[in-house]
């Protein structure tokens, strides 16, 4: 068991630390244990009023920002609660990152996908590698689940993966990383990872970061990192890895010291894809890098696994030094990501997809490569979340009045704010575009009997895509997380449309 001294040794301290055992480190109150050590982060909540409780509870010391904190457990006082956290993480779990080639993925779009595809390569080339995402962690043969709206793991957590990897031989490890994850210094720390990448930056998150160039500030955090020292056991040269068609290429070049790769279509990139083939049943191209030239194919469709296939390959074989054919295998092995352009097919006569895409360029992304796939109507099924960047809301209508034939406007993780609220401001968007309500788009609150409709306007060969929720587990209604699977969804739809068995349409609170 080590000590609270040893957990902080290294760690600038605002007060004296005493030295005594810590048998676990929370930041959620209702978790707390005898012995542990409780910090009292302050972001969307003040932890420091449920002092009273981890006392009750047996906590050990509490560590936060507050001064003049009177406890009869010692408080330790830090300049930053989440560092100081991310730094006795890594301690307590004595610093596995050490011991692991890190490779972080961040963006807006294609997280999961691009870390998919570097962990199949990574595979491909014969390297005992683990991977944590949104949708699951992959620790050897273990599959565990990161939760219902995860999105980067606490510190104690990813940690925990981290030595959990180190400790079954693994020697790579990728993580998704978010940009709150990154703002809030959750997972890994950014001085532990060998090899950044970024697939794109677009408009996401602006009710957290509140402007595009904080929001980027964040994302960077991950690149400045590579700058950090820290002792690795089997070092390897820094990598930052760049979209060169994205917005973001240019400040995050300047903004790390480490050496880099560019990826992209453009003819000045270290690594570009030439001769695109985008069919229904795959999606080819030849990936031109220093030293290599390869056909590549996936079963990920849409271009812009193009862009998601590059950046893999230029964090593996530029980064990593693996064979170009071994990064041509891994992306051909990937079949498919969780709720990513996953087909629903129960033997309907037009396609029906699931996917995550759930932001303004994602959106666009996804329809675009929908169109592509079938010579039918595309029918769009999405919301926009609550509490969240109120802009897209209006923008991804107007997306959708755009490029789908049809658009069908639903709930998506209201949360406190009203749902019809939320459907008149994208039903605004909409209109604003020439859609016509009850013509080319509808309102339909609850999202089973969106997708039921959606179903009802589909013709032979037309294409039926929900959008916004993927892989997710829950929805998030006033505070209550309800169970809910798009997928899951999709199949009791069809199940009915069909008059086949089927799964029961999930219950939300929505539903008549």
């Amino acid at each position: 068991m080590p000590s609270l001294a040893q957990l902080l040794s290294g760690h600038p301290t605002l007060s004296p630390v005493p030295d005594i055992p810590i048998s676990g480190v929370q930041v959620d109150s209702r978790l707390v244990q005898p012995g542990d050590l409780f910090v009292a982060v302050i972001d969307t909540v003040d932890r420091y009023k449920f002092i009273d409780q981890v006392v009750a509870r047996g906590a050990a010391a509490v560590l936060g920002e507050k001064e003049s904190v009177e406890l009869r457990i010692p408080h330790i006082r830090v300049a930053d609660d989440r560092a100081a956290l991310a730094h006795a993480a890594a301690m307590f779990h004595g610093q596995p990152a050490r011991d692991l080639t890190l490779l972080g993925v961040t963006g807006t779009d294609g997280k999961t996908t691009t870390s998919n595809f570097l962990y199949h390569i990574l595979q491909a080339a014969g390297l005992k590698a683990g991977i944590v995402t949104t949708v699951n962690a992959l620790i050897g043969a273990e599959v565990l689940d990161t939760g219902f709206h995860v999105t980067t793991p606490e510190a104690m957590d990813a940690q925990g993966y981290l030595r959990r990897m180190a400790d079954a031989g693994l020697t790579h490890a990728v993580l998704e990383m978010t940009s709150h994850g990154l703002a809030q210094q959750r997972g890994a720390r950014a001085c532990e990872f060998d090899i950044a990448v970024v697939t794109n930056i677009t408009h996401e998150h602006l009710d957290y970061h509140g402007s595009y160039d904080e929001y980027l500030a964040a994302k960077a955090r991950l690149f400045e990192g590579l700058s950090e020292p820290f002792e690795k056991t089997h070092p390897i040269e820094r990598l930052a890895v760049l979209n060169r068609d994205d917005r973001s290429y240019e400040p995050l070049r300047a903004r790390t010291a480490a050496r880099q790769a560019v990826y992209g279509l453009s003819a000045d990139a270290d690594v570009r894809a030439v001769d695109i083939q985008n069919a229904p049943e795959a999606l080819r191209f030849t990936a031109v890098g220093p030293g290599f030239q390869m056909p590549v194919e996936t079963r990920m469709f849409g271009n812009y696994n193009v862009y998601n296939a590059l950046a893999a390959i230029s964090a593996s074989v530029v980064g990593l030094g693996v064979a170009p054919e071994a990064a041509a295998e891994g992306i051909r092995a990937l079949a498919g990501v969780p709720g990513r352009m996953e087909r629903i097919d129960l033997g309907q006569d037009f396609t029906a997809i699931v996917d995550f895409a759930h932001t303004p360029f994602a959106l666009q992304a996804a329809l675009e490569a929908g169109r592509r796939i079938t010579r039918g109507k595309v029918i769009a099924v999405f919301g926009s979340a609550g509490l969240r960047d109120k802009a897209k809301r209006r923008m991804m209508a107007e997306t959708s009045i755009e490029l789908a034939d049809y658009t069908v406007l639903t709930a998506e993780d209201p949360r406190t704010e009203s749902l019809d609220g939320i459907l008149a401001e994208m039903a605004a968007g909409a209109e604003a575009k020439g859609g016509v309500e009850g013509k080319t788009f509808w309102r339909v609150p609850d999202r089973g009997e969106a997708i039921r409709f959606a179903l009802t306007l589909a013709q032979p060969g037309d294409l039926v895509m929900a959008l916004g929720k993927g892989h997710e587990q829950s929805m998030c209604f006033i505070e209550t997380e309800y169970a809910w699977d798009d997928r899951t969804a999709m199949r009791a739809a069809l199940s009915e449309y069909l008059g086949l068995a089927g799964p029961p349409m999930p219950a939300l609170p929505t539903q008549e």
